[in-house]
C-alpha cells in the first residue's frame, strides 16, 4: 500500500504529464501548507481557491519571463500565505475592517 506522500507525488507527476509540464517543479509541501493556512484562517473552501489563484499567478509570472522561476513562485506563495494568515472573515468587506 502506497503512503499518502507517494500517492501525492504520483498524482502530481500524472497531472504534470497530462498538461505537458513535466519540467515544472512543484513543492507539494508548500502548496499543502498554503492550503492549510487558507482553510484555517479564512474558510475551508478557501484552500483550493487560494492554491488555484496562486498557481495561476505563478503561471502568469512564468509566462512573462519565458520560464518558471523558483523565487517568483515562492514569493507568490508567500503573498497568499500572508493574506490568508491575516484574514479576518468577520470583518472582511466591512468599513474599517
Amino acid at each position: 500500500m502506497k503512503s499518502q506522500d507517494e500517492t501525492l507525488e504520483e498524482w502530481c507527476r500524472a497531472l504534470l504529464q497530462a498538461y505537458k509540464l513535466e519540467d515544472v517543479q512543484v513543492d507539494i509541501n508548500a502548496v499543502l501548507a498554503l492550503a492549510g493556512v487558507a482553510a484555517h484562517s479564512v474558510v475551508r473552501p478557501a484552500a483550493p481557491l487560494t492554491t488555484y489563484i496562486a498557481g495561476f499567478a505563478a503561471g502568469q509570472a512564468a509566462a512573462s519571463k519565458g520560464e518558471a522561476d523558483t523565487a517568483s513562485t515562492e514569493a507568490i506563495l508567500a503573498v497568499a500565505r500572508s493574506l490568508a494568515a491575516d484574514y479576518d472573515a468577520e470583518s472582511a468587506g466591512t468599513p474599517g475592517g
